[in-house]
């Protein structure tokens, strides 16, 4: 697969993802957005894969989405940047085989919205996890006020999206955000038994499985993503978020938060 962000390998029936980016920390911008929803396509038309793993290369997962994009965005734009994310985060969690996330690193932001698409969450000790962004003065916006909230609970998920906390691996394992911690060096391995031990089952059962429980925890998330691209853009019209991004992308602290 010829790609700039994006690589993938097979091992055998198993497809390898990942996020190739490693000097702004695997950011989510429009180009690797972009090449996630071809990835994605790629792997559905290939029949021999039939377990994905998505990780990121270097020190992190993926560090969220790519702020110095997103600074100088209008509401408009913003909802539409929200959107294609979305749209590529969706397209991956609708793939048939099952996803396994291995997260090497920093999963924040949109990082830990791309993991929260995974069936399955892996991480190394070294992981931190939290969704930061009402720290720069936005929302989640590629489905963590969604799904994150289905997968660790509403309080949780309030408690991590409101006070923007990163959280370690093992209180990431304790709450339900992921379900096994591994050393660093041993987390690709880890990832990889797993991911043969669920080939050496029976294909269709593992597609209607992962079908079913899917048809259950996703109920009417699309009408809800929309709700949540509403809320993302509308940040855009403040100017804390100006102040804020601002500041994080000139690497300056940012002023106090004034509620306009």
């Amino acid at each position: 697969m010829s790609m700039e962000h994006v690589t993938f390998e097979k091992r055998n029936s198993i497809g390898i993802l990942t996020i190739n980016r490693p000097k702004a920390f695997n950011a989510l911008n429009s180009d690797v957005l972009r090449e996630l929803c071809e990835a994605s396509d790629m792997i559905e038309a290939d029949a021999d894969v039939r377990v994905l793993v998505v990780t990121g290369a270097g020190k992190a997962f993926v560090a969220g989405a790519d702020i110095a994009e997103m600074s100088e965005l209008s509401a408009q734009e913003a909802k539409e940047f929200c959107m294609k994310g979305q749209a590529a985060l969706s397209r991956l969690e609708g793939l048939e085989i099952p996803v396994i996330a291995a997260i090497n690193g920093y999963a924040l932001g949109g990082g830990c919205e791309l993991a929260l698409c995974c069936d399955i969450r892996l991480a190394s000790e070294k992981a931190k996890m939290g969704q930061p962004e009402t720290g720069l003065g936005i929302t989640p916006g590629f489905g963590g006020t969604q799904r994150l909230p289905r997968v660790i609970g509403v309080p949780y998920a309030m408690q991590l999206i409101l006070t923007g906390a990163q959280i370690d691996a093992q209180e990431a394992k304790r709450i339900g955000l992921v379900n096994e911690v591994y050393p660093a060096e041993k987390l690709m391995d880890k990832t990889l038994e797993m991911a043969n031990r669920i080939v050496e089952n029976a294909p269709v059962a593992i597609r209607q499985a992962k079908a079913a429980i899917r048809q259950r925890t996703g109920r009417r998330l699309s009408q809800e993503l929309e709700y949540e691209a509403d809320a993302f853009a509308s940040c855009f019209n403040t100017n804390d978020q100006k102040m804020a991004m601002r500041a994080f992308v000139n690497k300056e602290k940012r002023d106090e938060f004034k509620g306009e």
